[in-house]
């Protein structure tokens, strides 16, 4: 699989390295160069038919280095579609080769800050980048719609100066910010068709993320291959049906182990707020163990951990946070960072998971 051309930041960095008075004017020839290429490239295009996933933002909403808050960004055929946007996830996008000006639309799967708040971002480089004939779609459940216009009163003023800077043309104001586009929440056992679009189809199911509600994953199928995105959620027998035979599930799962060791170390500190927040999040997400046997319950051909909480900065903590993920679900399974790329080309049964 070939994979999209480098982003225009990493040259910027690289001539920041290499800039020396001797070599000026080479290495400005070398910019205009690789700019030029950057700005031709065709990432999407680059890519075999099928359906292909990148994971925009591996994470939680703790810091780390290697993992952003929750994102994914899903090609299918030539549309590209982004689920949920947390922070930092917009440039990521950029750093391995995506720009945020060919994103589609995006779905969010519930309302948590660390799922939505790089959206106005996302926005803003689509919209000031791109050229597009309407505002960006955003799609989700019931109350999409307050965010989507929290969002637009929040960016209005800045709109504005960006169209008064460069114009219409760069900055129309009939494509500026967001439109939200609302489904009624799925009951338990549904799978609406949320979007559509030749042979694109993405459905929506009910997931368990109380008092988060509503909060749903979703299934995206293209050119015979499918994929289902968990959002956050407990370990949850709707989401194993909705998922049943696809591809790749990319499900979150939470630690308890490893935050139970944080609990106890808040406790120890005296820390109560932080002791209460730890002990509050083991009830509403899945532990590693249970989202591996969603994935056998399913039938996946393979799993993905996204939205890894705690961080992870040690190697020996990712073996911890794996254990007995193997003995649950016998078929491939990837702990993802920020770039790790999927590819499931049409036509085949092939699954090809890269790790930066």
């Amino acid at each position: 699989m070939q994979r999209p051309t480098r982003s225009i930041v990493i040259v910027f960095l690289l001539l920041a390295v290499l800039a020396l008075p001797a070599c000026t004017r080479q290495i400005l020839g070398l910019m205009e160069r690789r700019v030029t290429a950057t700005l031709q490239a065709d990432p999407v295009g680059d890519l075999p038919d099928g359906l292909h996933v990148m994971v925009c933002g591996a994470g939680g909403p703790l810091p780390s280095e290697t993992r952003s808050s929750a994102c994914l960004m899903v090609v299918a055929g030539r549309t590209v579609m982004i689920f949920d946007v947390g922070a930092g996830s917009s440039r990521n996008l950029t750093l391995h080769g995506f720009a945020p000006a060919l994103v589609e639309r995006v779905f969010l799967t519930h309302f948590h800050s660390d799922h939505l708040d790089g959206l106005g971002e996302l926005a803003t480089l689509r919209w000031a980048a791109g050229d597009w004939s309407a505002p960006l779609d955003v799609h989700g459940p019931t109350g999409v719609g307050e965010i989507v216009d929290g969002f637009n009163t929040v960016y209005r003023q800045d709109q504005v100066y960006r169209t008064a800077h460069h114009g219409e043309r760069v900055a129309p104001t009939a494509t500026k910010g967001l439109r939200a586009r609302p489904f009624s929440p799925p009951r338990e056992g549904e799978t609406p068709v949320v979007f559509k679009q030749d042979d694109v189809r993405v459905t929506a199911f009910l997931v368990q993320h109380a008092p988060a509600e509503p909060a749903v994953g979703y299934r995206v199928e293209y050119g015979g291959r499918s994929i289902a995105i968990s959002g956050d959620t407990a370990k949850s027998t709707n989401l194993e049906a909705a998922a049943q035979g696809v591809d790749v599930l990319f499900h979150e799962a939470l630690s308890k182990r490893l935050v139970g060791v944080m609990n106890t170390a808040a406790t120890n500190a005296d820390d109560e707020i932080m002791a209460k927040v730890t002990a509050d999040i083991l009830d509403y997400h899945a532990s590693p163990v249970e989202a591996a046997e969603s994935a056998a319950a399913a039938g996946a051909g393979a799993l993905v951990f996204y939205h890894v909480v705690p961080p992870l900065p040690l190697a020996p903590l990712e073996r911890i946070y794996l254990d007995g993920t193997g003995d649950a679900f016998d078929g491939p399974i990837e702990l993802s960072v920020d770039g790790t790329f999927v590819s499931l080309p049409s036509g085949s049964d092939e699954i090809d998971i890269e790790s930066p």
